[in-house]
């Protein structure tokens, strides 16, 4: 996959891992919130307009400052689009805030 957007594997692969094991976490967690959405609305809120808007941010300050191959701008791109989206869906669809 790395050859794929023109960047080296990680070295240690021990980072490919670990971030593996986060994605995981990540996608079964989206389980809570599927079942009960209001519960679980803060969890919606940091991983949608939270985290992949700081990841969008992420890939385009890397882009810019460290000279990324453009293709990690399709990521920027993705992150970005579902931070907005989620941001959407969460600010319309009652108390716009994370319940507390």
């Amino acid at each position: 996959m790395a050859a794929a957007f023109g960047v080296a594997p990680p070295v240690p692969i021990i980072h490919a891992k670990l971030n593996a094991i986060f994605l995981i976490c990540i996608g079964t967690g989206y389980a809570l919130p599927f079942r009960d959405p209001v519960r679980y609305r803060a969890y919606l809120w940091l991983m949608g307009p939270v985290l992949k808007g700081a990841g969008a941010a992420a890939f385009l300050i890397d882009y810019y400052v460290n000279g990324s191959p453009t293709a990690f701008l399709l990521f920027a791109a993705s992150d970005g689009a579902l931070a907005l989206w989620t941001f959407i869906a969460l600010h319309s669809s009652g108390t716009g805030a994370p319940r507390r």
